[in-house]
């Protein structure tokens, strides 16, 4: 089949939103009722247009993965119900050449009453496959899905995970052209998220198939997909390789170097801890917008306490902006035993390591009792890029892989042939 298999012209999709009066005493009910009953209509519930999606356009080759990535509210998961014939588009069209199989969310087309193996047979009806179909890829489903024990029990009894496994089982081997996936296979463990990707990726590049992919793990993402949507406000922001859009995006969400807390506002509930200001300085305290790769930097913490804490860590951990985590240090790392916080103004101070991958990185910062009580914490606070510099891969042009460059001595022995 030669061509877009997915055209998507104009589209948005419009809900009106009911802003209800609200009566917090029964004389305000009462005199509500009496207004009404003498046809003085007063504070009568308002109603506001709300375009979940606008002027969407973009077209989908077959054998395509296309990422679909924004933040929450930006109109994913309603282009792809649109996209799933679920809710009909407001303005615009679509075309869909192809049979398409949705996974939107958890047990998606199944009966809870029905076994295992019934919803198998009814999931393959709805998509359109004949029962001999459905016998042919019956053992790999269930083998994929590993339900065997329990395929003759009502799924009402299933686990969440149990259900998510067959329902992505199910979708992904009855062969549709189409296969759309939302953000569901968040609900299975890691294990199963990558034999879902694995699966996604033959069906996409072994088996030709269009593959619709809506995920926050922008890793995954990368992995994956070959093309980007990137939706901001209901609207198309870029479209294109998926690297470029992922770029995109992250610079969307915005990147700080320094965090200063702000002053806070009238009648806020006081807090007994927080952090007044979080940054990555120099080893003058100058706070630096971009770290050299190969060259130390230091990540800087200012705290406020007004009582005094016991067996407590001030932590912080580095994570990639697909999400990854790098790494975790806290002040306890050397004395291994809880620290104690005095009432008063804290500044702590420590050395980012000179390892880390040319990239951009993101700081969550807490203090806390482990596993017991958390006093402050603030995620992903403050941004910062650490750029090629002097890094193994620059200076030696080998374009290595990895989130980390360490500078590792190798040792070699020769012997006589």
């Amino acid at each position: 089949m030669a061509g877009p298999v997915i055209t998507v012209a104009n589209l948005g999709k419009r809900y009106q939103l009911s802003h209800a009066v609200r009566h917090d005493t029964l004389r305000d009910t009462v005199m509500h009722r009496v207004r009404d009953w003498l046809g003085r209509r007063s504070g009568a519930a308002t109603v506001e247009d709300f375009w979940a999606l606008r002027d969407v356009s973009f077209t989908v080759e077959q054998g395509d993965v296309v990422g679909i990535i924004g933040r929450n509210g930006a109109g994913k998961s309603t282009l792809l119900k649109i996209l799933s014939r679920i809710t009909e588009p407001t303005t615009g069209r679509i075309s869909i050449r192809g049979r398409v199989a949705s996974l939107l969310e958890v047990g998606t087309g199944f009966h809870p009453e029905l076994s295992g193996r019934e919803n198998i047979f009814l999931n393959g009806a709805i998509l359109g496959m004949t029962r001999a179909e459905i016998r042919r890829k019956f053992d790999e489903i269930v083998a994929f899905a590993e339900v065997e024990r329990f395929l003759d029990t009502p799924v009402k009894h299933y686990s969440s995970g149990m259900y998510v496994r067959l329902a992505f089982s199910v979708a992904a081997h009855l062969e549709p052209e189409i296969l759309i996936v939302d953000e569901v296979l968040a609900v299975g463990d890691a294990v199963f998220q990558k034999k879902c990707l694995g699966k996604m990726e033959s069906v996409a590049r072994g088996e030709g198939r269009t593959v619709l992919f809506v995920s926050h793990n922008l890793s995954a993402m990368r992995e994956l997909c070959r093309t980007g949507v990137l939706l901001s406000s209901g609207q198309v922001a870029a479209f294109g390789p998926i690297g470029e859009v992922v770029s995109r995006y992250t610079g969307l969400m915005g990147r700080r170097s320094q965090y200063v807390r702000p002053a806070p506002a009238p009648g806020s509930r006081p807090v007994a801890t927080w952090f007044e200001r979080v940054a990555v300085t120099d080893a003058a305290g100058i706070t630096l917008e971009s770290q050299p790769a190969g060259e130390s930097a230091w990540l800087e913490l200012e705290l406020v306490t007004r009582e005094a804490l016991k067996d407590v860590q001030v932590a912080a951990r580095v994570s990639t902006q697909e999400g990854v985590a790098v790494l975790t240090t806290t002040n306890t790392d050397v004395s291994r035993q809880g620290g104690r916080l005095e009432a008063g103004r804290h500044v702590l101070r420590a050395p980012l390591p000179a390892w880390l991958a040319p990239g951009f990185y993101s700081v969550t910062v807490a203090v806390h009792e482990p596993r017991r009580q958390e006093h402050a914490s603030l995620h992903d606070v403050i941004q910062f890029e650490v750029s090629p510099g002097t890094s193994p891969s620059s200076a030696l042009q080998d374009d290595r892989w990895g989130l980390v460059e360490p500078v590792i001595a190798w040792q070699s022995r020769h012997f006589q042939a």
